[in-house]
């Protein structure tokens, strides 16, 4: 993917991609065939959020209302996080 990932992008999971909560670890991660990344715990809500039919400022909206923050505060790092799992090919949108 080359172009940035957008507000009214529509961002998704890949088949054979999954979010899920390692009890050993205590911690989220993402799976991936042959590839797995640790998450923190704001690459997990937003991932949570990501279900293929949020838009990307949706999913910013979902973020600002439930933490009580100012949305263009949140909407730069989402947009960044978002865009640099796509390009890992991890996120389809």
């Amino acid at each position: 993917m080359s172009e940035a990932l957008t507000l009214t992008d529509v961002p998704r999971l890949p088949r054979g991609v999954r979010l899920r909560f390692d009890e050993v670890r205590g911690a989220h991660v993402l799976l991936a065939p042959e590839r797995a990344f640790d998450l923190d715990a704001v690459a997990a809500e937003v991932l949570g959020l990501v279900d293929g039919t949020r838009s990307v400022s949706a999913i910013v909206d979902a973020l600002a209302a439930k933490f009580d923050e100012d949305r263009a505060v949140i909407e730069g790092d989402v947009v960044a996080m978002l865009d640099d799992l796509a390009k890992k090919r991890v996120l389809d949108r």
